[in-house]
């Protein structure tokens, strides 16, 4: 007897190694489950955790699903010890061999303390979810010093 929802999870979790290494983070791998301590999914370096989430749940997530998994990922990076954390969704109509076109889900304080650590941000948004793909997430995180080293060419 197979377990779908397990199924579609680990088929999601290997669809983004292979979009991160293909984009630079060549030591990307799933992560081992470690029970009530969860540490995200996907290892993508030394300090970086993903959470991903496939299937139709992913595809059609409200607002509020989404503020659950950024919570849940929240507490992953944390359990993982790790600087950030990104949240993976499935996109609709985007099949698993285009998974760097997916939405990648970041608070924006993970986005400026990326950038710049001294740069203020009003209370209000520091908690703002925001969504990118996962091929410019990855390529912000290779900018950022995670990863392998970027390259001109590489997107």
């Amino acid at each position: 007897m197979t377990n779908r929802p397990k199924n579609i999870g680990t088929a999601a979790e290997t669809a983004v190694v292979r979009a991160a290494r293909a984009h630079g983070f060549g030591l990307a791998d799933r992560l081992t489950l470690t029970g009530a301590l969860d540490r995200g999914d996907i290892g993508l370096c030394p300090g970086v955790i993903v959470e991903v989430k496939g299937g139709q749940a992913a595809k059609t997530a409200s607002d509020g699903q989404i503020e659950k998994w950024l919570a849940e990922t929240e507490r992953e990076r944390i359990n993982a010890g790790a600087d950030v954390a990104i949240l993976v969704t499935a996109r609709a109509g985007i099949g698993s061999p285009n998974a760097h076109r997916w939405w990648a889900h970041w608070r924006l304080s993970n986005l400026v303390w990326l950038q710049e650590r001294h740069v203020y941000i009003p209370t209000a948004l520091t908690d703002a979810p925001v969504r990118l793909t996962l091929a410019h997430s990855l390529t912000l995180l290779r900018h950022a010093g995670y990863g392998d080293t970027p390259t001109p060419e590489t997107p």
